[in-house]
């Protein structure tokens, strides 16, 4: 049975070409890409050598089968991935500008990840899990897949597992508010949480990111991972403040390189590594991520990565 379970969203993207594209006019799109923010998060732990499980929920139909082909190819336990008959995968449709944000649209709530729920878990298979991944968009899809995660949630808990958190809002989904409502039942038994800072203040009411990520430790948080894209990240636990440096790379696409940071963190954990390790195993696998076209195409092996930790310029 794996180790780190993912649960949540399944999707494609299909993203514009070029920077600057707005949904609203017409230009080309390239994809699919297989993606959905926990699916990459497995993919990604996957690939840096973890033995990782997925649930979820795909359509039985061409971009299911690409999200299935691109996490099984990763080593990903598949065996609580359905394909729905009677609805499609979902999809997310992306444009960048030139300033570094972007713009989704979302075709989910409608989706087969909607379909998702406690019914589709192998009987047993969480029984090894050391590392449960949540986010807060999977929380969004619907009744079902929030009850698919808050049960797999105290289940992992009770028997003694890490449970994290990823914010990930997504206001196209949600909004803030109501995201951070659902996310109270995981984060009463979370012991990592990873918000970038305005998802800390989303979280906690907070005036600042420091306040708010030392408001969750507080609280009980055993290590809020403060994600701060090309700034690094700030580890907080209640023995003190780590700032862990960034890795300069040359941008392509920042999609998935806040999951991939996700991914790489808890295994370096789960290895045992020390915080700083961890620290900056996470921010050299996430730079890594943005380097290629596709939420999942830029997450590295574990070799890729420490050749990069070997030869890439680091520190601001």
């Amino acid at each position: 049975m794996p180790t780190i379970v993912a649960i949540g969203e399944a999707l494609v993207e299909i993203m514009r070409r070029e920077r600057d594209r707005p949904l609203d006019r017409p230009a080309e799109f390239v994809g699919p890409f297989p993606s959905g923010a926990p699916a990459i998060f497995a993919s990604a732990a996957a690939r840096l050598g973890a033995d990782v499980g997925f649930v979820g929920t795909v359509g039985a139909d061409a971009f299911g089968d690409c999200v299935r082909r691109r996490l099984e190819a990763d080593g990903v336990d598949c065996r609580a991935l359905c394909a729905a008959d009677e609805r499609p995968t979902g999809v997310a449709f992306v444009a960048y500008r030139s300033d570094g944000s972007r713009s989704f649209l979302f075709h989910l709530t409608n989706a087969a990840a909607a379909l998702a729920g406690p019914e589709q878990v192998p009987a047993g298979y969480l029984a090894a899990t050391r590392h449960l991944h949540i986010t807060g968009s999977a929380l969004t899809v619907s009744e079902a897949m929030r009850t698919l995660c808050y049960e797999a949630a105290q289940e992992v808990h009770a028997q003694g597992g890490e449970v994290s958190l990823d914010p990930n809002l997504r206001p196209e989904l949600l909004p803030a508010s109501e995201i951070r409502a659902l996310c109270e039942p995981i984060l009463q038994v979370a012991g990592i949480v990873l918000p970038s800072g305005d998802e800390a203040q989303a979280l906690t009411g907070a005036a600042s990111p420091a306040e708010a990520a030392e408001a969750l430790v507080e609280r009980g948080v055993r290590l809020v991972a403060l994600k701060r894209g090309a700034e690094g990240s700030v580890l907080y636990t209640a023995e003190g403040v780590l700032e862990v440096p960034p890795f300069s790379v040359e941008e392509v696409d920042p999609t998935g390189a806040g999951d991939c940071y996700a991914a790489a963190l808890a295994v370096a954990l789960g290895e045992g590594l020390p915080l700083a390790e961890a620290g900056r195993l996470a921010n050299a696998t996430g730079a890594l991520a943005t380097t290629r076209l596709g939420p999942m195409e830029g997450a590295p092996t574990r070799a890729e990565v420490e050749a990069f930790m070997q030869s890439g310029t680091q520190g601001r």
